[in-house]
């Protein structure tokens, strides 16, 4: 048959439903297949502790690498307004997973909150006050009579007890200031506030780039108040009714802070996807920071995650010496290890 001839030769009802049957059913096929494997992965809602930035890096890498697809889940995360916020937003089970600062969990949970860590990545205590170096504030006893602004929903503001005593401030001379956690920072530069109350990883690059002086840091930990810091944290309920998906959520996670650790530049894109305004150079040393928090000498050689009963009977103590907390607490009902993995590739480099 020449092409003269294909082309007059009629097309039967039959050939055409055939053809067109066929046709639909090859174009259907991989777009069912698409959505079947969108359907597979499991919703997570997650909350950071704070706006996105190096500090809590590892969850958006881990989502922008797609270590989370790759365990077989849909992330959604949100900014978040301190860690007080953050538990009482797990507490509530307005979100399954949150970053929450170790401190905050031990006084929620003596509060009946009922949640848990389930990976410790911030094992060193990062809150601190801040001023520059070239304030009249040399010591922490000179913040008496002084201005000090804060997040509300932060850790620092629940710490700031603690430092206070450990430190011989009378805190009712120290006059708070309550500010959104953008506001800190420029709050300080441009001299509205004497200093500034929030974590040492969050906050100090971005003084000293933009402010371009020196920090002096009030650490908490100087004063006595050595207490565990921010970790991956859910409800009690969630670890009963879907262990599954802690057991994929913790190592994905893991995977990102450690991944970030060797491709910072690849960290900072990932961050850049979820607020584009970012300073490079800022967040470059947000991360630097941040991994000086990882290790504690309890932690030596242990996977990140990995928490130290150690590390929270100290935790514990603070709440009870200068927490106000009154009610015995268990280090079991604080933390867990189970969801952490063991392999080698998890443990970090052993320095900062």
């Amino acid at each position: 048959m020449n092409s003269r001839d294909f082309r007059h030769k009629p097309l039967s009802r039959r050939y055409f439903l055939k053809t067109s049957a066929l046709t639909a059913a090859s174009l259907a096929f991989p777009l069912v297949s698409a959505t079947s494997r969108a359907a597979s992965l499991k919703p997570v809602s997650l909350t950071l502790d704070w706006v996105y930035q190096g500090a809590n890096a590892g969850f958006l890498i881990a989502h922008t690498k797609g270590f989370y697809r790759d365990a077989g889940l849909d992330v959604s995360i949100s900014a978040g307004k301190g860690s007080a916020s953050t538990a009482q937003l797990v507490a509530s089970k307005a979100c399954q997973v949150g970053f929450v600062d170790g401190y905050v969990v031990g006084n929620g949970d003596s509060k009946g909150m009922n949640i848990k860590t389930v990976g410790s990545i911030f094992r060193r205590n990062p809150c601190a006050v801040m001023v520059f170096e070239d304030s009249p504030i040399k010591t922490a006893k000179d913040l008496e009579g002084k201005t000090v602004a804060i997040s509300a929903g932060s850790a620092v503001i629940q710490q700031l007890p603690a430092f206070c005593k450990g430190s011989g401030v009378d805190a009712s001379k120290v006059k708070i200031v309550n500010l959104d956690p953008a506001g800190l920072g420029p709050a300080l530069i441009t001299g509205k506030v004497d200093a500034i109350g929030a974590y040492v990883s969050s906050y100090v690059p971005t003084l000293e780039i933009r402010g371009k002086k020196p920090v002096r840091i009030f650490w908490f930990s100087d004063a006595g108040a050595d207490a565990v810091s921010n970790g991956i944290t859910v409800h009690d309920d969630l670890l009963k009714s879907d262990p599954d998906l802690v057991r994929a959520f913790v190592p994905a996670t893991l995977k990102g802070f450690l991944y970030g650790r060797q491709h910072p530049d690849e960290a900072i894109a990932a961050i850049k996807k979820f607020q584009p305004t970012i300073d490079d150079a800022i967040t470059h040393r947000e991360l630097e920071v941040s991994w000086r928090l990882w290790l504690t000498p309890h932690t030596m050689g242990k996977p990140l995650g990995w928490g130290s009963e150690a590390d929270w009977k100290s935790t514990i103590n603070v709440l009870h010496q200068y927490g106000g907390v009154t009610a015995a607490i268990d280090p079991d009902t604080l933390f867990t290890n189970e969801f952490v993995p063991t392999g080698a590739e998890f443990v970090p480099p052993q320095k900062a």
